[in-house]
Order: C-alpha cells, then structure tokens, then sequence
C-alpha cells in the first residue's frame, strides 16, 4: 500500500495551463492535490507557455479569476517561450516547459488532465531513474503489411541515438509484439533535473522529426512524437520500466482521465467523487463553468448519464469502442 512506501526527497510538480481546455484542468488538478495531498510541500508550477510567431492564438492563461484561483491554491505561473513546436505540435509545450523550470531540482511531471486522488508524498520516486506512465495501448508505430516491423522501426530509433537497444527490452513479451518494447504514456514522468531532461527530450524530438530515419517513413509522427521520443530519452538517463512500485500513479495516488467523458465512463468512484468534490466550492466553481465540458458533465449531471452507459467491470477492451457509445448517445464532448 502507498501508505507504506518511503517517501521521496522534495521535489516539484509541474503541470501546463495553456489558455482554454488546460487552464481548467490544470485548476482541477491543483485542486485535487491540495484536496488529498495536504502534506505535499514542494512546489506546484503551472507552465504558461508565451505568445509569439509559432502560435495561431494567444496561448497565455485567459482571465483574472482563474490566476486568482490557482494563487488561492498556492500554484505559481511559470511562464516560458515555444522556440520549437507551437500550434502546429502543442503537445510540444511539455518539452519545452521543461527547460523553465528550476535548474537541478527533481521534477514530477503530470500531463494537465489528470487528477491527484490519493497522498502523493507516498509515492517514493527514485529520481535517479527516471519511468513514465504505463497505462497505454500500442498505439505506435503502426505496422504497415510489407513496411519495417517492431525491431526495426525502433531499433533504428536507438542506432540513431547511439543507445543500447537490446536492453531496453521486455522478454517478459515476445518479439514483434509492442509491449517487448519500451513506450509509455507521457502523462507522467520525472527526473532529477528539468533541464538535463528537457534538453535531452528536445534534442531527440527535433532529431527525429527533423531528420526522420527511414525506417519510420510509413509511420506518422503527430501526435505520436512526444510518445516516441520519451522512452529513448528515459533510457538513456538509465531508467525503464518499473522504477516505481505499481499501482500508485495511474492507480490509488492519480488519475490520467485525459476528457472528461472518458473519465464518467470508465474510472473508478473515487475518481469521479475527487473531481466533484474539488469542484464544489463556489470560489473554483465560478472559474470552472466557463469551460462547457466541466459545466455540463460535472454541473448539470450530463457525467452521471455517460456513468449509466458502462459496466466498469465490463468495459470494451478499446477506447474507440468507449468513445462511439458515448457519442451514439449524444454525450461527447471535448
């Protein structure tokens, strides 16, 4: 049990509040860490990413009283620049976030749409060793009839890099099949300092964007790259698989519910009894309502509908499976 495990140096935790969708996200997950974990005492930075040429709008944080709130939580706006990827690949910003953050302090990680539903000073990172979030499907690359298989796509990967590959394989599975190799979901990871990761995570997304190797020209690379460079990076910083106990995050300590219908459907009551109870107060709930997802799933009971759809002990074994259901029934949002 998490309530077990040795607690880590402190740290801090980073989330981006990009203005629309994740400014109230990151808002429900400040919340929900102050809500479970009170005894977190590090510091909880919310990466603004600045305007400039690489944006199609202004992606700054959007009124007063949402910066309000997340002072009230005691978050604090760290602001950076996008030199590299912008409206084109935002999932970039949690890249280049990195490299704003304090120098030399470990991090945590957590992409803005997930919830802290336990006590994350429980969880005891190993900083030295650096994992990502396992709750994943094959996702990438996809196989193509007569393209590269598995070892191939990624084994040019990690001959690109000059990295091991052979170790950063699981025989637990066999070959050809994508759990033998190393890919996470990077909803979450962490290390001992921003700027070794985030330059490390930037060089190798540039590289493989940039100058694609040739065995990856079937396969797509958006919204994909973050996903294909973050185990490359994490194995080379001597990390992998495992380096936490399962079951804490993606599990008892947090939740990456990634929208707000897949979360009605499919996650567990606590999940969905943290997200309203953080949500209630009047103060965040005034914040909250600007965003039609949170004012209609968690406000006006359209969650609680979806909630009827599913059996959480028989779900479809796919999320497409989940996603047609919801939208079939008219509830999709997003």
């Amino acid at each position: 049990m998490a309530a077990k495990a040795k607690k880590s140096k402190p740290y801090n935790i980073v989330v981006v509040g990009q203005g629309g969708r994740l400014q109230y996200e990151a808002l429900l997950f400040a919340a929900s860490l102050r809500e479970k974990s009170p005894g977190f005492a590090g510091r909880l930075l919310v990466a603004e990413p600045q305007n400039g040429p690489l944006w199609d709008a202004d992606p700054t944080i959007r009124g007063g009283d949402t910066r309000e709130a997340f002072e009230r939580l005691g978050a604090e706006i760290i602001p950076f620049e996008i030199r590299h990827f912008g409206s084109t690949y935002p999932y970039g910003n949690k890249i280049e976030a990195l490299l704003a953050l304090p120098k030399g302090e470990p991090f945590v990680f957590f992409d803005s749409d997930t919830l802290i539903t336990g006590d994350i000073t429980c969880v005891p990172f190993d900083f030295d060793r650096p994992t990502a979030s396992l709750r994943r499907e094959g996702t990438w690359p996809e196989i193509q009839l007569y393209g590269p298989g598995y070892t191939e796509t990624w084994k040019s990967l990690y001959d690109k890099f000059g990295l091991d590959f052979e170790s950063s394989l699981d025989p637990a599975w066999p070959g050809e099949f994508w759990r033998h190799y190393l890919y996470f979901n990077a909803g979450f990871f962490f290390y001992k300092c921003p700027h070794v990761f985030g330059q490390r995570f930037l060089d190798y997304a540039l590289a493989i964007r940039d100058d694609t190797p040739p065995e990856l020209i079937c396969q797509s690379l958006d919204p994909w790259l973050d996903q294909v460079a973050l185990p490359l990076v994490i194995h080379s910083l001597g990390g992998g698989r495992d380096t936490l106990p399962e079951g804490l995050l993606d599990g008892e300590i947090s939740c990456h519910y990634r929208l707000f219908p897949l979360l009605y459907a499919r996650e567990a009551d606590r999940v969905v009894e943290v997200l309203e109870t953080v949500a209630q107060p009047n103060w965040i709930k005034k914040v909250l309502k600007n965003y039609d997802p949170i004012k209609f799933m968690v406000y006006h009971g359209r969650g609680a509908k979806v909630r009827e759809l599913f059996d959480r002990d028989d779900l479809p074994r796919r999320e497409q499976a989940i996603r047609n259901t919801i939208k079939r029934n008219g509830f999709w949002m997003r």
